[in-house]
């Protein structure tokens, strides 16, 4: 189990420049494609305080608990951080929520065309398996 979690953490960068969506204006003309790295970009450049949100619950949250489970897992962290480590990983989940919620409304309104890339299925994963290998760690120290 520490080595899939380790695995982490080369596939959490990975995911972030990988495309979750394919988006364009109309079905005519052609789609760009959005990924974790590119969509903070924009962010930033609109609204800073969003993008630190999203900053923190796409990227440093998912790193965080993937690296402290490893410590924990190598005997390097004390077991009284798995609070905070079962913390981390709740906040993680957050973002995926939102960009499912961005395609859901994108796709309501019928203006712009919004095709699911593989990085989303990536980075989906890549959250679960960290859900699923933090529940095996045990709740308190």
């Amino acid at each position: 189990m520490k080595w899939l979690n380790l695995s982490l953490l080369a596939l959490f960068p990975l995911s972030w420049f990988a495309p979750l969506l394919r988006a364009g204006l109309l079905p005519l003309f052609g789609l760009d494609e959005i990924s974790v790295i590119t969509g903070l970009q924009s962010l930033w450049e609109s609204d800073a305080a969003l993008a630190l949100i999203v900053t923190f619950l796409a990227i440093f949250a998912p790193m965080a608990k993937t690296i402290g489970l490893a410590l924990l897992d190598f005997d390097l962290l004390s077991p009284r951080a798995l609070p905070a480590l079962h913390w981390m990983g709740k906040l993680a989940m957050a973002d995926v929520f939102l960009i499912a919620l961005y395609v859901v409304i994108a796709k309501g309104v019928g203006i712009a065309t919004i095709e699911v890339a593989w990085g989303l299925y990536l980075f989906t994963g890549c959250i679960l398996l960290s859900l699923f290998l933090s529940h095996r760690t045990p709740r308190e120290a």
